[in-house]
């Protein structure tokens, strides 16, 4: 299957807000986390539906609800029908193919985006889809699996560093998609590294597996742009948005998530410019060794030619052919074709042709 597009055909034909998972099932149960995130405590416990944690909410504490796994539709409807969530977000949510986007309801605010991983030891991407909906009350992000990049934001929140016990749900959004975003500029400079690195390769070695290298670099960096420049498109909206359920004082914020999406499509852009010039280059380092190939052969058929004309004309079966009576023919003809050949070898150094 390819990785940048998904297979539809579960909905094929289906009216729209139609819930039908788009993607492969990544876990064989789904996980239902909840966190109450107070300025003198936390509790993380892990619940069974959605009631369960929507009756331990309190609306001074920062309330985030993680669901791991979103192949089960009985859950997700039961999230839409808690939160009153539209049956179309909810179809964004399980079709992992989703583009990246903003969507802003009468009391959310919705987060698609693609949290991306590297393959160990390869340079592979894989992404996997997140929504953060972000409402008055709490948080809600809805993975395909367990396992992200979020580790960070709940080591701060565990040990009561930074702003998100004191800034509210939307400082927690914004926290995970910044979470998102710097692992996105992280696996750009991994492969940035990676293609400098072949530059300086490419002078040094012409063989088949640099092409590869350089096409799977394109490849990673072209599936990065696929999933960066949404977010970076979507975060314009927002920050114009005036009914965003981001609050003022955290805007600065939303403005420097914009700015570094910025840098990380820049990046790419460079990279991607980078990789096509090195192809570029290795095609004209091949070209160039092909005709310096051609031009050796091209001086050595120049020489002989000549050479093999004499050779020719005293090779035919004439009877009557006054040099083959003389004694020192043979030497002398030698000696030509000795002159001709030196003369030929000095004529091409000249011309700077050797």
């Amino acid at each position: 299957m390819a990785r940048f597009l998904k297979d539809r055909t579960p909905s094929k034909g289906m009216v729209p807000g139609s819930l039908v998972l788009i993607g492969k099932q990544k876990m064989e149960k789904p996980i239902v986390q909840f966190k109450r995130i107070e300025k003198d405590g936390l509790r993380e416990v892990e619940v069974s539906n959605i009631r369960e944690a929507i009756d331990q909410f309190n609306p001074d504490a920062v309330n985030w609800i993680n669901i791991y796994g979103i192949h089960d539709i009985d859950l997700i409807q039961s999230l839409g029908t808690e939160f009153e969530l539209p049956s179309l977000l909810l179809e964004d949510m399980l079709n992992t193919d989703q583009q990246p986007k903003y969507d802003n309801g009468e009391t959310y605010d919705a987060f698609i985006m693609k949290m991306l991983h590297q393959v160990e030891k390869s340079n592979r991407i894989y992404a996997e889809q997140v929504t953060i909906i972000l409402r008055t009350d709490c948080v809600i992000t809805v993975q395909e699996r367990k396992g992200d990049v979020f580790e960070p934001v709940r080591e701060r929140i565990r040990k009561n560093k930074g702003r998100i016990r004191s800034h509210g749900n939307d400082y927690l959004a914004y926290a995970l998609m910044d979470t998102i975003v710097d692992n996105y500029m992280f696996l750009i400079e991994n492969i940035g590294s990676k293609v400098e690195e072949l530059e300086e390769r490419l002078f040094q070695e012409m063989d088949t597996h640099i092409v590869e290298e350089i096409y799977q670099y394109k490849m990673e960096l072209n599936y990065l742009r696929k999933s960066i420049r949404p977010v970076r498109d979507f975060l314009v909206v927002l920050n114009k948005a005036e009914d965003s359920y981001i609050q003022e004082r955290n805007q600065q914020f939303l403005n420097d998530l914009h700015d570094l999406t910025v840098q990380c499509s820049d990046a790419i852009e460079l990279y991607n410019s980078l990789v096509s010039d090195q192809l570029n280059i290795y095609n004209s380092n091949m070209s160039n060794k092909m005709n310096e190939v051609m031009k050796t052969l091209t001086i050595f058929a120049s020489i002989f030619i000549p050479l093999t004309f004499i050779a020719g004309i005293y090779g035919m079966n004439f009877k009557y052919m006054p040099e083959l009576e003389f004694r020192y023919s043979y030497f002398i003809l030698w000696g030509i074709i000795l002159f001709l050949a030196g003369a030929l070898l000095v004529y091409f150094k000249r011309k700077k042709w050797l």
